[in-house]
């Protein structure tokens, strides 16, 4: 029998229901600012440790013990899927996912087959049993959207201006879409892995679909998204849809079934909210605060809180995953001030 959870208040969140506080997560909560991460690092590559369920799952708990939050994420990599089906990937530090052979073909699109969960992944299944045995907060399962994992199969990693994706997408429209339905496919089939692990919330990582203007998301992006997010809420789990630089897409994020859209911090979320928005809110401290004066951080996050407050489904994260220089003292002080202070204002 599942463990019964002691923290739903993320859940209720996410379905705008009443909270007796604000729920908080950070995302990369996991990583490399937490020194005992850098140890288990000393001895494991980024794939190793997603591929032992035992230590994941360590990494996994690892900031809801140290810092109080309200969520695990579990710790994985939007490429992990991709890496499971046979193409060749590696987490380069400094860098990030790099590609070794990018798609140029037809017979390169066609090579990326569906995900076999059992046979490819069955180590993320095995971390998340283990994970909710063990967590008395909720589970976050993830996955990269069609948009974003082809900008790295693509470019053959991290791009400034996504010229070649971009390209690509224009001038072969029909080899596009067999893209985008093969990425669609493999990134239900991931996020159904999770879910039917025991996932609890998932949310879609599109962090570089904002370099896309609102036509060409509408025309290119926008029905597989919708794909997707209809076939996950079918299971009843909430979800959380991220992207950076995106805020000109918010029209668009509004029609599509999804339960909680995740702001970067170039918009505040009263700006959000009088465009009409209907979901609940996730957001949106800049990262880079975390390395300013607790008082400067404070103020910051009032100011959000507040905004946040004035109606229900809001939780607190940053625009964008925390960095390396960040102290974990600073992210422990700022969940307790995060919890007070809605606390006290919620019971008002």
């Amino acid at each position: 029998m599942l463990k019964v959870k002691k923290n739903d208040v993320l859940l209720k969140a996410c379905r705008k229901e009443p909270v007796p506080y604000v729920p908080v997560w950070y995302m990369r909560q996991a990583g490399r600012y937490q020194p005992e991460y850098r140890a288990i690092r000393q001895n494991y590559s980024f794939f190793d440790i997603s591929h032992n369920p035992e230590i994941c799952a360590e990494v996994t708990q690892l900031p809801v013990k140290q810092l109080g939050v309200d969520a695990a994420i579990l710790f994985a990599d939007i490429m992990t899927p991709l890496k499971s089906i046979g193409i060749n990937v590696n987490i380069v530090e400094g860098i990030g996912p790099v590609i070794e052979n990018p798609i140029r073909s037809e017979k390169d699109v066609t090579s990326i087959r569906l995900l076999n969960p059992g046979n490819d992944i069955p180590f993320i299944q095995e971390t998340i049993k283990i994970l909710r045995d063990q967590l008395d907060v909720p589970l976050i399962g993830f996955g990269g959207a069609p948009f974003t994992l082809a900008s790295y199969l693509i470019e053959g990693g991290p791009s400034k201006g996504y010229h070649i994706t971009k390209g690509f997408m224009y001038s072969k429209p029909q080899l596009w879409q067999n893209l985008m339905e093969r990425l669609s496919d493999l990134t239900i089939s991931y996020l159904m892995a999770q879910i039917e692990a025991g996932a609890e919330v998932v949310q879609i990582f599109d962090t570089w679909v904002g370099a896309l203007n609102t036509e060409d998301y509408h025309e290119y992006i926008a029905p597989f998204m919708h794909y997707i997010f209809s076939e996950i809420k079918k299971t009843g789990v909430p979800t959380i849809y991220f992207a950076s630089g995106a805020t000109h897409l918010l029209k668009e994020w509004n029609e599509l079934p999804v339960d909680v859209l995740s702001l970067d911090w170039r918009t505040t979320i009263e700006e959000v909210r009088n465009r009409h928005i209907n979901k609940a809110l996730q957001g949106n401290l800049d990262p880079s605060l975390l390395l300013a004066p607790f008082d400067l951080i404070e103020k910051r996050t009032k100011s959000i809180l507040d905004q946040g407050m004035d109606k229900p489904g809001f939780i607190f994260n940053l625009g964008h995953g925390i960095f390396p220089d960040v102290k974990v003292e600073t992210l422990k002080n700022l969940t307790h001030y995060i919890h007070e202070y809605s606390r006290k204002d919620l019971v008002k």
